[in-house]
């Protein structure tokens, strides 16, 4: 059985033009007998320049919808053993203390864990978009684990706990993995789960004698909409201090 752990959080801040008609497209057109090649050649200018004023209109550059427009928080979680559980919440002395960290979206919101979910599968955090609960990002522990095991025997072992996984891969279209590494050395294992109905990001490591599961999850339709910022999130996982 997993040891019961407990969340703790601060907070700290991370850090389209639209085309209006110019005057040139508002032309009176009109001509007079007294010089027809003129005439003609005014027209000409006049077509070509109200062409180039609607050319200008139609390829000017949307609004962007972009991760780059999206504000984060930064999370820092302590992954406390069950003897130091306080409840929720934290203040900014847990930035000093924490394991981890990663970014949470502008609005979503912290879903508290309980204590049966620290002692199932060791969910230490969790937030969600407050507009499509299931998209949304958590992070599980584990003591007792010095170094990861083969990729494949770590994602199955993090669905053994989670029936959500389970049933995302065993319906899913494809399961990639990857093992990357920081700048420090440390291993990480990527995952990235795609299927009919949801797609999956997992990041998984070891440090300070605990394997850490970072999860980013959201229902086909938000990871079409979403995936940039999601991939964001993601990406952003990482475990701070001493290893």
């Amino acid at each position: 059985m997993a040891t019961i752990f407990s969340p703790s959080a601060i907070f700290a801040p991370k850090s389209p033009p639209n085309a209006s008609p110019t005057k040139s497209s508002q032309f009176t057109l009109f001509t007079t007998n007294l010089n027809t090649t003129t005439t003609n050649k005014s027209s000409s200018t006049l077509t070509l320049t109200a062409a180039v004023a609607a050319a200008v209109i139609l390829s000017t550059t949307p609004p962007s919808f972009a991760d780059t427009s999206t504000p984060y928080n930064i999370y820092y979680g302590t992954a406390a053993s069950a003897a130091n559980y306080g409840g929720y919440g934290g203040n900014s002395s847990k930035k000093d203390t924490a394991e981890y960290v990663y970014d949470v979206p502008d609005g979503w919101k912290e879903k508290l864990v309980s204590k049966i979910q620290k002692g199932t599968n060791g969910t230490d955090s969790e937030f969600y978009n407050p507009r499509k609960k299931s998209e949304k990002e958590y992070l599980t522990f584990l003591a007792g684990f010095r170094q990861l095991a083969p990729k494949d025997l770590v994602l199955n072992n993090l669905a053994l706990s989670d029936v959500d996984l389970q049933d995302l891969i065993s319906t899913a279209d494809s399961v990639r993995s990857e093992e990357k590494k920081d700048d420090s050395g440390q291993v990480y294992y990527v995952y990235e789960i795609d299927g009919a109905a949801a797609h999956s990001l997992i990041s998984v490591t070891c440090a300070k004698n605990k394997l850490y599961a970072h999860f980013v999850n959201a229902p086909a339709p938000e990871w079409k909409k979403d995936q940039e910022m999601l991939k964001h999130l993601h990406e952003s996982f990482k475990t701070v201090g001493d290893s």
